[in-house]
């Protein structure tokens, strides 16, 4: 075996110098912590934003996750219990919808919204006189503002009234969210 070459001994040093002043406590200008750099300092991204999103995009199971995150980081909300309700309700997880949202609704700060949520829970399962009564209390607190309140309101009047209503006809229920979007959930019959 002949002996290395000068050239290549100074060629594997200096590829070895970078690695070895990157091993040492500063060197390469070592990243504070364990976090890679600029994301230790960063804001957290606000769970309930990310799951209204997926919402609308209909990632149903996506945005339960985000608002399960949002619940763990500001608590079981009167808006993280409502998005939980929500979500299980597209998911198709009435009981579940229905205990989050009675939950959302017991408190003195319970949106409109929560209360419409949990009326068209309540038509799901076929509780239309029950749901009714709880349509009236969210249009009231909207001050009639909201159209698909109203709407969900006669339907569960009309249901109300004449129970075979929905056998002839596809219904349409509209879930509500604070802010401008809404959602819109189709009775599969």
């Amino acid at each position: 075996m002949q002996p290395a070459r000068p050239a290549r001994r100074w060629a594997l040093l200096l590829t070895v110098i970078p690695f070895l002043a990157a091993c040492s406590a500063g060197g390469l200008n070592a990243p504070r912590g364990a976090f890679a750099p600029g994301l230790a300092d960063a804001e957290p991204v606000d769970g309930l934003l990310v799951g209204h999103r997926l919402m609308e995009a209909g990632e149903y199971e996506l945005a339960l996750d985000a608002f399960t995150r949002a619940a763990a980081r500001e608590g079981l909300t009167v808006d993280t219990l409502s998005a939980l309700g929500t979500a299980n309700l597209g998911l198709g997880r009435l009981g579940q919808a229905e205990s989050l949202l009675r939950r959302a609704i017991k408190t003195d700060e319970a949106s409109p919204e929560a209360w419409n949520n949990l009326g068209v829970v309540l038509m799901e399962r076929g509780k239309a006189p029950e749901a009714a009564k709880i349509l009236e209390r969210a249009y009231a607190l909207d001050n009639g503002q909201s159209d698909s309140i109203r709407d969900n309101l006669r339907l569960a009047l009309a249901k109300t009234e004449n129970p075979s209503y929905d056998e002839d006809q596809e219904q349409d229920y509209k879930l509500v969210r604070r802010g401008s979007s809404t959602y819109l959930i189709r009775s599969i019959q």
